[in-house]
């Protein structure tokens, strides 16, 4: 296990993105403007009109939001593109036919995905910090509630990768949720101010419950037993898309198999 994730996380992974100096800064640069944009919009509309959408600080508002949103359009994105990248380079075979198997490929593949978004959520929270966050952490419901998010990311990775491995291009996983999250999940404003007939659909999505979780971890120190109710919907929500997202994958690469089209892009 640790020889795999040696291979995937640092040689697949951080050699490869560190060995492109400009793209890291890039990277680094699209992590961090975000934050700046969105601080200087409510700094510029006033304490009076963004209290009126139901923060009190919406700086630490939208940093937690921005900080966790990549772990679910990001690692999303980039497992579905890693399967995609495969199968133009000719070498998806390799991987899911080998004796790791078609799961742990996918599982694997993933991690740098998480390790990446784990830098940047890093990165925005101490950007948040300097323009004066405060943030008051219970670490053990915080660290609860991140891996209640990846497991259920996980879950709609693999239900992306099913995608990629039949129609190859054109993922409605992936677009949904790389463009729809931060309007649909309450990453820049609350859930709240979206119109009554479409809210529902934001309260169907995990990553919904997790920044509303995370922020009073995070922002109010808020413990297990007062965060008790959102974790058990988080929980819900793995056992459902996790075992889906597992079964979808496997019956897309059979049929990709039966119909001879695993390689093709």
């Amino acid at each position: 296990m640790y020889a795999k994730l040696y291979a995937f996380i640092y040689i697949r992974g951080f050699k490869i993105w560190t060995s492109y100096k400009t793209q890291v800064i890039l990277t680094i640069l699209s992590w961090t403007l975000p934050v700046f944009t969105y601080y200087f919009v409510g700094t510029s509309l006033g304490n009076s009109i963004v209290s009126k959408i139901g923060v009190s600080n919406y700086t630490s508002f939208f940093v937690i939001g921005l900080a966790f949103q990549g772990y679910v359009s990001s690692v999303i994105t980039t497992v579905s593109q890693r399967i995609r990248n495969e199968q133009l380079y000719g070498t998806i075979e390799y991987y899911v036919l080998s004796k790791s198997g078609v799961t742990s490929f996918l599982l694997y593949s993933s991690m740098w995905g998480f390790t990446i978004n784990t830098i940047n959520a890093l990165v925005i929270l101490s950007v948040g910090l300097g323009l004066g966050v405060n943030y008051h952490i219970d670490i053990l419901a915080s660290l609860l509630v991140i891996i209640l998010l990846i497991l259920s990311t996980l879950g709609l990775a693999f239900l992306s990768g099913a995608f990629t491995m039949i129609i190859k291009q054109g993922n409605p996983i992936s677009f949904f949720f790389s463009t729809f999250t931060t309007l649909m999940t309450g990453v820049v404003f609350p859930v709240a101010v979206i119109p009554s007939f479409i809210r529902g659909v934001s309260y169907v999505l995990p990553l919904t419950w997790a920044l509303e979780t995370l922020r009073e971890t995070m922002l109010e120190g808020a413990s297990l037993p007062q965060v008790a109710f959102q974790l058990l919907i988080l929980a819900i929500f793995d056992a459902i898309l996790l075992p889906l997202g597992i079964l979808a994958f496997k019956l897309a690469f059979k049929k990709a198999r039966i119909k001879g089209t695993l390689g093709e892009y």
